[in-house]
């Protein structure tokens, strides 16, 4: 890393009095402050240092000081733009919350800016993250329902919403989520992964959340940091948790940053677009040139989006402290991470590093968006990696699993192995290659890819055999919400409006309503209420949970895996064939010794287990062992 730059070092409160250089003192008054982030803090962190960006008129001709106990200003860092400061707080075990002043002086004149040091909530550091015994429901908040219209346009705010229109907004809002938790509950799921939240003052395509414009404000088209804060707390009160989507490669080109940056290195390529190239292999590929390593990284995804540089120190502190305030501040779960390995590789190092030690028990998914599992495992926690690299990230989305079952499924010539389950089944063989196979995200949609109804060709079968894998693979199960009622999409070319379509009965007038079922066809009251069964289901077993797995090679169609612990076994036997298909139970002998018969999940018939299994054509069963 190169220096971001001039750091003071302040050793003793009296020192910060009276610390600044005559060229300093020469300049005009600072004016007043415009930003101060984190905009608070809390005693107690493991961490004990806090480093403020303070942004004002010639705030660095001034100098700093702090008198509250515990609380010491370690150094100073000024940077080529002058109305920015940047001040290292140590902040003792011992230090109480509360209220105090931080004064910035230049010759005779100071000016004050509160700041708040809180008390932690018990059970802060240890609290639980989402894991294999959790069901995620993605939703898009902007598309899921709308709880106050009052809010849809905000004076100011450049983008307005039309509803009529797939690429802008149409105002789903937090209180909206807030208003369905019961039903989100009722589902079975445990987690809300909403797409991100934060400001996106931009022109046009605000709605998706993926070009911050203030990292410490949610945006106030969805409410505010406090309504934010009190979802968190009324979903957790319903056993639901939030995962913060959040961005570390990218901001939005209306960022306040954009108008005033504190140096030329705070974004990449001295701030001219220079787009990405997405090699994603660059960054771990042995024969890789530093060319591709650098474009990768340090590319752009749009003009609109410049790329961070988290190999400036300034700025990578900025980012992981932005992370810990949020997860603090709103009770988080976890945090799902947008383009993983799009950041610098040494800043991820250290941003899964901080925030581990910080939560020891919390959860991070990054976004690795690759078929391969080679390429997925390099950024999980325990990996041995041929290039040193060390990560501590615990989770990644599993798109090798994920894209494998969707195009298993959305093959039209099923029988044969080529185009039956062959495919998943050597996709799964391959879990050695991760450290912790268990701890992958496995995913039916999200926001950037085609329905899966649409995908398995509106078929309800095929429908019911992917979400039957998701629910019992060996990983955490994320859903896409409006999977449960069978929205579809545009399949044939990239369309991101088809796959963001508003929620039915979100919005005041809906001709149908997922909520109350009213105005739903049948066979979508049939696709809710199997999710319904399945969801809540696998919510009470553990042995889906945690244990074991084991699994026979596809054959004609069909295929079959075991989860299994000391206590419990559940026979997934899957039929992706238009003709029903007789197994020969002696094949499995190693998991059915002593069986007699299954309970079905979903439909709770029991099937005998003597001689064979009959599978019905395009079918799943999840047989409970007895």
């Amino acid at each position: 890393m190169t220096p971001a730059g001039r750091r003071t070092p302040v050793p003793r409160l009296f020192a910060a009095l009276v610390l600044g250089s005559a060229a300093a003192l020469a300049g005009a008054a600072p004016g007043p402050i415009a930003h101060l982030e984190p905009p608070s803090w809390w005693v107690g962190m493991r961490h004990n240092k806090l480093q403020l960006m303070v942004h004002g008129e010639r705030i660095a001709d001034s100098t700093p000081a702090i008198d509250y106990p515990g609380v010491r200003i370690d150094a100073v860092t000024r940077v080529p733009n002058r109305n920015y400061l940047f001040i290292d707080l140590l902040i003792a075990p011992e230090a109480a919350a509360g209220k105090f002043d931080i004064l910035f002086r230049q010759g005779n004149r100071t000016m004050r800016h509160a700041y708040e040091l809180h008390a932690r909530e018990n059970g802060s550091a240890g609290r639980q993250g989402f894991g294999s015994g959790d069901a995620i429901y993605q939703i898009m908040p902007d598309r899921f329902a709308n709880g106050d219209p009052a809010n849809d346009d905000i004076a100011g705010m450049a983008d307005k919403a039309n509803r009529a229109d797939g690429k802008g907004r149409h105002g789903g809002d937090l209180r909206g989520v807030a208003n369905h938790l019961d039903y989100i509950a009722a589902m079975g799921f445990t987690q809300i992964w909403p797409t991100p939240l934060v400001e996106n003052d931009m022109p046009a395509y605000s709605y998706h959340g993926y070009a911050a414009t203030d990292h410490y404000r949610i945006d106030r088209r969805y409410g505010s940091n406090e309504d934010y804060r009190a979802l968190s707390a009324k979903a957790r009160a319903k056993g639901i948790g939030i995962i913060q989507d959040v961005v570390l490669s990218h901001i939005g080109s209306h960022h306040w940053w954009m108008k005033d940056l504190p140096g030329p290195d705070w974004t990449t390529n001295g701030g001219a677009f220079t787009p990405t190239q997405h090699h994603r292999v660059a960054v771990q590929d042995p024969y890789g040139s530093q060319q591709d390593r650098s474009n990768f990284t340090q590319g752009w995804f749009a003009s609109s989006m410049p790329d961070l540089n988290q190999a400036n120190p300034l700025v990578a502190t900025y980012l992981i402290q932005n992370n810990i305030w949020w997860i603090e501040y709103a009770g988080l779960s976890g945090l799902r991470i947008d383009t993983y390995g799009y950041s610098d590789s040494a800043f991820l190092t250290d941003y899964t590093r901080r925030l581990m030690a910080e939560y020891p028990r919390l959860n991070l998914v990054g976004e690795e968006w690759h078929k391969s599992p080679a390429v997925v495992s390099h950024w999980q926690r325990g990996k041995v990696n041929f290039d040193g690299y060390v990560s501590y990230l615990p989770s990644l989305m599993d798109f090798p699993m994920s894209e494998t079952i969707r195009s298993t499924l959305a093959a039209t010539d099923p029988g044969g192995d080529t185009s039956g389950f062959t495919d998943v089944y050597e996709m799964l063989a391959q879990d050695h290659l991760y450290p912790d196979p268990g701890s992958l995200v496995l995913f039916e949609g999200n926001h950037d890819i085609a329905r899966t109804f649409s995908v398995v060709g509106e078929d309800i079968d095929l429908y019911k055999i992917s979400l039957a894998m998701l629910m019992t693979l060996p990983r955490i199960p994320q859903f896409y919400y409006g999977t449960e009622v069978l929205m579809t999409s545009e399949t044939k070319t990239r369309d991101d409006a088809s796959y963001r379509r508003d929620f039915p009965g979100g919005w005041r007038g809906d001709a149908a309503s997922a909520f109350s079922g009213q105005g739903l066809n049948p066979q979508q009251r049939q696709a809710q209420a199997f999710v319904k069964k399945l969801v809540n289901w696998r919510k009470s077993r553990s042995v889906i949970h945690h244990g074991k797995t084991m699994h026979y090679g596809a054959e004609n169609g069909t295929y079959v895996y075991f989860r299994y612990d000391g206590k419990n076994k559940v026979m997934v036997a899957l039929n992706k064939g238009d003709k029903d298909a007789v197994l020969p139970l002696a094949r499995f002998r190693e998991m059915l010794k002593g069986a007699t018969r299954g309970v079905d999940a979903i439909s709770g018939a029991t099937h005998a287990l003597a001689t064979t299994l009959t599978l019905p054509a395009r079918s799943a069963q999840i047989l409970e062992i007895e």
